[in-house]
C-alpha cells in the first residue's frame, strides 16, 4: 500500500530500498524556498543499519504489508516487555530497545497493535496520544514569571514532558506519542 511522506508515523513499516525499515523519527521541514519536505530516520529490521532521507510530501512510501494483531500490554520482565494476544492468549516477549523510545508510553493491561512480518513481531503501532498520570513536577511560586512557558513533569513510566505550570502532582495528563509533548488535561 502506497502513503504519501507527509502521512508516515513513527513506528511505521516501510520497504525502500529493497529492504524493511522502521520509521524512528520525523520532522516536517518547511525551507523558505521551495516544497516542503519529510526528513526520515529510519532504521533497516535485518540489519539494524540507519538511514536519514528527505522526501518530497508528495513522494510515496511502500507501507510494509504487516500482519497487525491486536495486543495487550502487560509487564517489563528484565530488558524484555511482555504483551498477550488478545485472540489467543498467547504471550510474547519483545526486546525494549527494538520499540525504540515507544515504551515510554505503554503502560500496564493498554492495548495496542503489534505489527508481525513473517509471523516475527517487528513493531508496535501507538495511538496518537495516551493518557497518564503525573507523578513528579515542581511546584510553581506565586507571582514566578521567570519560569517561561512551562516545568519538567515526570509520568506514570518515567517519561519527562514540559507541563504548562497549573499541572500538578496526580494529574491526568495527555501526551502526543509522536513528539512526546503535553497536549492537556485529561478527566
Amino acid at each position: 500500500m502506497k502513503i504519501s511522506a507527509s502521512d508516515v508515523r513513527i513506528g511505521n513499516l516501510v520497504e525502500h530500498q529493497g529492504k524493511l525499515w522502521r520509521v524512528l523519527k520525523k520532522s516536517h521541514v518547511k525551507p523558505g524556498k521551495g516544497g516542503a519536505f519529510a526528513q526520515l530516520e529510519m532504521k533497516a529490521i535485518s540489519d539494524n543499519t540507519k538511514l536519514n532521507e528527505r522526501f518530497r510530501s508528495e513522494d510515496k512510501l511502500e507501507k510494509a504489508h504487516v500482519e497487525p494483531r491486536q495486543m495487550q500490554y502487560l509487564y517489563p520482565e528484565g530488558s524484555e516487555l511482555v504483551f498477550m494476544d488478545l485472540e489467543s492468549f498467547e504471550q510474547i516477549q519483545i526486546p525494549a530497545e527494538d520499540l525504540g523510545g515507544q515504551e515510554q508510553y505503554l503502560l500496564p493491561n493498554e492495548e495496542i497493535q503489534i505489527n508481525f512480518y513473517n509471523e516475527q513481531p517487528i513493531g508496535v503501532e501507538l495511538p496518537a496520544s495516551v493518557v497518564m498520570q503525573v507523578q513528579d513536577t515542581e511546584t510553581v511560586v506565586k507571582g514566578q514569571t521567570a519560569a517561561g512557558s512551562g516545568k519538567p513533569a515526570i509520568v506514570d513510566t518515567g517519561l519527562r514532558v514540559i507541563v504548562p505550570p497549573f499541572v500538578n502532582i496526580g494529574d491526568k495528563i495527555r501526551i502526543n506519542t509522536d513528539t512526546g509533548e503535553y497536549m492537556e488535561r485529561a478527566d
